[in-house]
């Protein structure tokens, strides 16, 4: 007679799931899922053109050109939900240069936009630096991206 297999309970695959990452990771992870289904969703198809932004690179883009490097954005996070869920080796080094351009565009929107920051320009450079942490974290963390897909 074989042994049939049980099930794993919900709560033991669900920690395992987030022991295949740090912390940080699973943040991050955590992050571009609710900013793939319930934000960028939300920014996307409920709140008006008018007064649309979206930030690249630093750049602020308004109204329609907001609006149509949206689905830009939350295929993004899509990508980085997907390939944090599956550690897909495809994530480095585009996941660090994400997050490093996102660094880089906080020091320089605080430059362009000085009247929409309160942080001033060493506030900037202060954000900046600190989202620099995740990018050199996933910088540095190429060997846990060894996944499929």
């Amino acid at each position: 007679m074989s042994e049939v297999e049980q099930p794993v309970p919900l709560g033991a695959r669900l920690a395992a799931e987030w022991r295949r990452r740090p912390w940080w990771m699973n943040l991050l992870w955590g992050f571009c899922i609710y900013s793939t289904f319930i934000y960028t969703p939300y920014d996307l198809f409920f709140k008006p053109v008018a007064g649309a932004v979206e930030v690249w690179f630093g750049v602020m883009l308004h109204d329609w050109a907001a609006k149509a490097t949206e689905p830009l954005h939350w295929a993004i996070y899509a990508a980085g939900a997907y390939g944090f869920w599956k550690m897909s080796s495809w994530m480095w080094p585009w996941a660090a240069l994400y997050a490093g351009q996102v660094a880089i565009g906080t020091v320089i929107w605080t430059v362009l936009y000085p009247e929409n920051s309160s942080m001033g320009l060493w506030g900037g450079f202060i954000a900046g630096a600190i989202v620099a942490v995740p990018a050199i974290a996933l910088w540095r963390a190429r060997e846990r991206f060894q996944g499929g897909a």
